[in-house]
């Protein structure tokens, strides 16, 4: 009791993605699962239900034999309330006293902390601790839940206001704030997004964006010094793209097309150009059987 009184409806901060849909976290010894190129995968599918640094509401906490469901923003099912499931009839029928949100999608999602065999008698600090990995309790903004979850020297950066080559747009946003301007250009085949902080008389930075990385910044000074920085300053832990993610190996008993003992072009290492041709065939010689 003293768990659910705590926890019900409380504000967090988050500290990892969360994926929308029917399959949300679960948290075991201190480890998030699905993660890496699975959890990619589920955010390409059905998008982020929060990120990093976004606040949230706990708005379920159910205590089961092994686990404990923590759903935030409302779960990722969608549910009626009491009052919308109740109908006033007469003669032209029934109709529902308040309507219903048919056409609104559910965005919440959930975290199950798993234990070995039962759950263990748990304070709400100690559930606390527990929750640190997904929950940030302590944070009394979205900025400082946020630079938790990042690299050391980006953190320092973000306290200060700067821009880095190799950061993602996240980051920048929160060092910085959203831009004044944006120019979208396009170099050859690559195409850029250029953001632009600040005005003359005051120093005017140029972010430039490749994707979602930082390749180049370029700061004019007041004085009429231009500053340009290409070289990458942090690196990111990479993030798994979904195709790569998608992408299994063939099983040895695979379904296939092929007849016994056919072998395909990947099988050898010879390449199709250079296998020789087989020989023409003669004038008078039968024609081929129709396979088909």
């Amino acid at each position: 009791m003293d768990l659910i009184r705590v926890f019900q409806s409380e504000l967090v901060y988050i500290r990892t993605l969360f994926p929308m849909g029917k399959k949300g976290l679960t948290l075991k010894d201190g480890v998030i699962s699905p993660s890496g190129a699975e959890l990619q995968s589920l955010i390409a599918t059905w998008g982020p239900s929060v990120k990093p640094g976004d606040q949230a509401r706990i708005s379920a906490i159910d205590i089961k034999a092994d686990r404990i469901h923590l759903e935030i923003n409302g779960g990722p099912i969608k549910k009626e309330k009491w009052y919308q499931r109740i109908q006033v009839g007469g003669a032209g029928g029934t109709a529902p006293v308040a309507p219903s949100d048919s056409n609104a999608n559910p965005r919440g999602s959930y975290v199950d902390l798993v234990f070995d065999h039962y759950v263990p008698d748990l304070n709400p600090q100690q559930l606390k601790q527990l929750l640190h990995p997904v929950f940030n309790f302590d944070a009394q903004s979205a900025l400082e839940a946020y630079i938790e979850t990042v690299p050391p020297k980006a953190k320092e950066a973000i306290k200060n206001h700067q821009v880095l080559v190799g950061m993602n747009r996240e980051m920048v946003l929160y060092a910085k704030g959203h831009p004044p301007k944006k120019i979208r250009e396009k170099d050859h085949e690559v195409e850029y997004e250029d953001w632009i902080y600040g005005e003359p008389p005051q120093d005017v930075d140029f972010v430039r964006f490749v994707g979602d990385e930082v390749v180049r910044v370029e700061t004019m000074k007041v004085d009429g010094e231009k500053i340009v920085r290409t070289t990458k300053e942090i690196e990111l832990a990479p993030q798994p793209s979904v195709a790569k993610a998608s992408q299994t190996e063939r099983p040895p008993n695979a379904p296939t097309l092929r007849r016994p003992g056919e072998e395909l072009p990947n099988d050898s290492p010879t390449s199709v150009s250079d296998k020789p041709l087989p020989p023409p065939r003669p004038p008078d010689a039968p024609p081929a059987p129709n396979l088909l």
